[in-house]
């Protein structure tokens, strides 16, 4: 059996780096591990030839005229402890997994080769709650280990998953992933979609998705974020499905995707009244206003829209658009048949409004003008939309709050 298909905690010399694995350092330290996972006990021998040496007292002499009369240097005990030493077989799990869970996730690999007894603590399901793959070359090896550990919080953006294998037909835990701008097979994200039932959050961004993976998702009744942005190849009617039946959705953002005129229809009518963050941004020749209309008497509760790059809109659209009582932040970049002139009016028509996305219809001598006619609204603000997205498109690449998921971090990271 080639190397690469060993499964992952039976791999000695555990290193994430390449698919969460390398070749052992050294061959004696490969024969030391295979033989800890004989056994259930910890290899006592193996941990105290690693463990540091105790220190040497040191000698002193008081001067020449006392060469013979040397005294030692040495720390008193504040006290004496008369109890035995406790071995690792002595802890109970719940010590150990207190233990195992203050360390980093490559550490928390290597151990699970040490015996059968930590490495069934190492893949606790307690310890693999939320997990960030982000920046492994070949992902999925590590995904498919990954995804067996009960873990809740799956971030894995930008990866490459050449195949997956997911044995059994168990269901999956997860309640929040993100996958997206990956590389990864359709009938490799259909295993894994049709085997959840309790996601909130989801983000496929920019992926070749099919009707099975539409058609799945609607048994996920709880979703509340949903980022299917530039996504593509599923039909209109499952999509009517999924919405009906993902009733709880709040945030929802279906940007350029390859829709035509019916995908258009079949999202502004059976979108849920419970929708408050809504993009629906390119779709050039598709979007009409009355599609706006269907959109506003379905979700009077919007909060955030973005409409942009829509030319079939001009200023007629405003007054609908009006309707949105709690409309907070709207999007309306690059709809060219709305004239300055008619933006005049927004600060009055829409009085909670606190940002207007109008990039391409001002230029940039106009926006000091426009500005005061609207000193309480923020315009052109925010160039990126961040609807449903897991990490908002406005932060930088590399930084610490990069690394975040819908505002939350990662407990095990995957470090270069």
């Amino acid at each position: 059996m080639p190397g690469d298909s060993v499964p992952l905690q039976d791999r000695p010399c555990l290193s994430l780096q390449d698919s969460m694995l390398t070749q052992p350092r050294k061959s004696k330290s490969r024969g030391i591990l295979s033989e800890g996972l004989d056994t259930e006990c910890t290899p006592t021998d193996f941990i105290l030839q690693f463990t540091p040496p105790r220190k040497q007292q040191r000698l002193f002499s008081k001067g020449k005229e006392n060469d013979s009369n040397q005294f030692v240097l040495s720390r008193r005990s504040r006290r004496k402890d008369s109890s035995p030493n406790i071995s690792w077989d002595q802890l109970p799990d719940e010590v150990v997994l207190r233990i195992f869970f203050c360390l980093p996730l490559q550490d928390l690999v290597r151990i699970s080769v040490v015996c059968k007894r930590w490495q069934r603590l190492a893949f606790d399901e307690s310890l693999w709650h939320s997990v960030d793959l982000e920046g492994m070359t070949h992902t999925a090896l590590a995904l498919q280990q990954v995804l067996r550990t009960g873990i809740r919080r799956l971030r894995c953006p930008r990866s490459f998953v050449e195949e997956l294998h997911l044995t059994g037909r168990g269901s999956l835990q997860v309640v929040q992933m993100d996958l997206s701008s990956s590389i990864i097979p359709t009938l490799a994200l259909e295993d894994i979609i049709c085997r959840c039932r309790l996601l909130e959050c989801l983000s496929l961004e920019g992926l070749q998705l099919s009707d099975t993976i539409i058609s799945c998702l609607a048994k996920n009744t709880r979703l509340q974020e949903l980022n299917l942005s530039g996504c593509s190849a599923f039909s209109a009617p499952v999509l009517t499905r999924m919405l009906k039946s993902c009733s709880r959705i709040q945030q929802l953002n279906l940007s350029w995707c390859t829709f035509d005129n019916n995908h258009i229809k079949s999202v502004v009518d059976n979108l849920s009244s419970s929708v408050t963050h809504l993009n629906l941004s390119g779709y050039r020749e598709s979007l009409t206003l009355n599609d706006v209309k269907v959109l506003v008497e379905k979700c009077p509760q919007i909060k955030t829209l973005d409409l942009s790059d829509s030319t079939l809109l001009t200023a007629d659209c405003l007054p609908v658009l009006s309707q949105l009582k709690h409309l907070l932040h709207l999007s309306l970049s690059r709809c060219y048949h709305i004239h300055l002139a008619a933006l005049t009016d927004v600060g009055i028509m829409f009085p909670v409004l606190s940002q207007l996305d109008v990039f391409g219809l001002v230029q940039d001598s106009q926006l000091p003008s426009l500005k005061r006619e609207m000193p309480h609204v923020s315009i052109n603000s925010r160039p990126f939309s961040s609807i449903a997205r897991p990490t908002p498109a406005s932060r930088f690449v590399g930084s610490t709050s990069d690394r975040t998921m819908w505002n939350k971090k990662c407990r095990l990271r995957f470090g270069l």
